[in-house]
């Protein structure tokens, strides 16, 4: 029995659950002491309540430990949502769609709706891309949306739909993704036959990581049929595309070009409704448009695995079978965008986003403009005070020991802001034992880098069997540093980044 990848029922349950009390939402936002303000993450709920000080009332809807690239709004999340007079995403793909899809569908007429991270760059944010590189030994699959597709009505929460619609091979195709704790999902199983149900949807401008096993070696080819989904319309149609694999075999002579190293995604075009791959061969510096005609993706033998001896993977076949596989390389649902969302880890990014929450603040409680104002100067102050320290805590390291290896892609600003190196990640898959190769390619990294410590999050600690086996094995530290999410210790935005520079300065000396 196949797993599916969640339908869009949660964010409809949250717009059902709250439909019944729409009437009376707006005269309760206002109801008790202060402005009541839902933000989605813990950060940027510490942010407000620093800028807003007594006057606001702050939930955040993902808890403590919470991972917002994938948690999922429940009904009480809507009903906060509706009694908000103000609420702020970080957006920029960071969060999960359907947390998106609940806070626009909730969120009362007239109140504010303010994506940070977007806003924040018109106050001096610095934004940078999202580059990723894991640097595997097989090409990395995933799957994009490029395009705004405004001109079709498209929004921040529409959806596009990709449908298997045939496969043809000498064996099974199938594209799966394996969730944060092993768990996987099926987005197309061509072993049990193709219907509707081989689909998954993307937001605009979006792109996800999936892993693509074949079960027997030989040529195959996919067709994929796009659909945008625009909230209460029917489906647009875009386009079809047939891909084609090689997988086993020599690539030669199925097409023009051949797809073998880097990150490639199957990719619709919003504006222009085509079907095509998007490579990138060049660790992020430049992209390729490849015709679906034009292009085969190569999965050679060296992309050959066992089957986990785990029920949840019976989809692939039986426990030890061969099957080609290329690996979704980042574990988890991670849906995102060309922009790196993790803007405060650059804590002058931060400082702007205090700059966009003072503003809103004013419009939507003009009678506290003087308290907002006063609150944000106090607090970017402190921010200031605390961008010095972290420059100063890490510029005290050699160069030469300023490398961050992680758990997750999530550390980019804080490396640039304050002159280190990203020298790798690794989430791997819990439902397997890491690879020889997995092991080989981070050993040596630390190795050649002279790394004297890796990193991982407190909440992501379940992901690091390969990263601490390796750090085990090396002789070196395996340390904490904070990304999305506080816990226990850690409840504060000032506190976590002061962890984060005085953990990198003591275990990387």
């Amino acid at each position: 029995m196949r797993v599916r990848a969640p339908s869009r029922v949660a964010a409809a349950l949250c717009v059902l659950v709250v439909a019944a009390t729409a009437c009376t939402s707006s005269a309760a936002g206002g109801a008790g002491d202060g402005l009541s303000v839902v933000t989605t993450t813990e950060i940027l709920a510490d942010l407000v309540r620093n800028v807003g000080g007594d006057r606001v009332r702050v939930d955040s809807l993902v808890p403590p430990g919470g991972d917002p690239h994938s948690y999922e709004p429940t009904p009480a999340d809507a009903k906060k949502i509706a009694a908000a007079d103000v609420t702020f995403t970080n957006h920029l793909l960071l969060e999960e769609q359907r947390l998106i899809k609940a806070v626009d569908a909730n969120a009362r007429e007239g109140t504010p709706n303010v994506s940070l991270a977007e806003a924040s760059e018109t106050y001096g944010a610095n934004v940078i891309p999202l580059v990723e590189n894991v640097g595997l030994d097989v090409l990395w699959l995933g799957l994009r949306v490029r395009g705004d597709g405004k001109q079709r009505g498209a929004t921040r929460t529409s959806q596009v739909r990709l449908t298997a619609t045939a496969v043809d091979g000498p064996g099974e195709l199938v594209a799966y993704l394996t969730e944060s704790l092993g768990k996987p999902v099926t987005y197309f199983d061509s072993g049990d036959g193709l219907s509707d149900v081989d689909s998954t949807t993307l937001p605009p401008a979006a792109h996800t990581h999936l892993n693509w096993a074949f079960t027997a070696p030989g040529t195959y080819r996919l067709t994929l049929r796009a659909a945008l989904l625009n909230d209460g319309g029917d489906p647009v149609p875009l386009g079809e595309g047939t891909f084609a694999f090689a997988v086993g075999v020599d690539p030669g002579g199925i097409a023009p070009t051949v797809l073998n190293e880097g990150h490639t995604d199957l990719t619709v075009d919003l504006d222009t409704g085509e079907l095509y791959t998007f490579n990138d061969r060049a660790g992020g510096t430049s992209q390729q448009v490849v015709p679906a005609a034009e292009a085969v993706i190569e999965v050679p033998n060296k992309a050959i695995t066992t089957v986990p001896d785990d029920q949840r993977f019976a989809f692939l076949g039986a426990a030890g079978a061969s099957v080609h596989q290329l690996p979704q390389a980042v574990l988890g649902k991670h849906v995102h965008g060309e922009i790196d969302p993790h803007l405060w880890q650059d804590v002058r990014n931060a400082r702007a986003y205090a700059e966009v929450i003072r503003d809103t603040l004013r419009t939507a409680d003009p009678d506290g403009a003087a308290d907002y104002d006063r609150g944000t100067r106090d607090y970017t102050a402190r921010l200031d005070e605390l961008d010095a320290h972290v420059r100063d805590t890490v510029a005290a390291l050699p160069r030469q020991r300023r490398h961050l290896i992680t758990t997750h892609d999530g550390f980019g600003y804080f490396a640039h802001a304050y002159e280190m190196s990203v020298a790798g990640f690794v989430v791997p898959n819990p439902a397997q034992e890491p690879s020889v190769e997995d092991v080989r390619k981070l050993t040596e990294t630390i190795r050649n880098l002279k790394v004297p410590a890796v990193f991982m999050e407190p909440n992501l600690a379940q992901r690091a069997s390969v990263l601490t086996q390796v750090a085990r094995d090396q002789g070196v530290r395996v340390c904490l540093l904070y990304g999305d999410s506080f816990d226990e210790r850690t409840r504060s935005y000032a506190d976590m980044m002061r962890h984060n520079a005085q953990e990198v300065a003591r275990c990387l000396a």
